[in-house]
């Protein structure tokens, strides 16, 4: 569920609170990673083993943003095409776009 002007960016979404749950929960996860790598840097660690790291944060982010994307086709974006809001189409393309740069 949305509302707002989606000009300027103030639209919303309403999330049950499993959804909420799960992707807090993916986040959290990512931050602990992160600050891992700090704990990392400080105690002098071996750069490739940051590295490694860091790669293990990008990833826990992907998968944060999968699940994200996931969730906003299956609810805003079908939502608004059964409203007949076919912008939602070319909102979605310019979030793509910008995911895949």
């Amino acid at each position: 569920m949305t509302d707002g002007c989606p000009m300027c960016g103030n639209r919303k979404k309403l999330r049950s609170p499993e959804e909420k749950e799960m992707l807090l929960n993916r986040l959290k996860r990512a931050e602990g990673q992160i600050r891992g790598i700090e704990n990392m840097i400080e105690n002098d660690a071996y750069c490739p083993d940051i590295l490694i790291q860091i790669s293990a944060v990008t990833s826990a982010l992907n998968s944060f943003n999968k699940e994200l994307l996931a969730c906003h086709i299956r609810t805003c974006v079908a939502n608004d095409i059964r409203e007949g809001k076919d912008e939602a189409i070319d909102e979605l393309t310019k979030v793509l776009l910008r995911l895949m740069k």
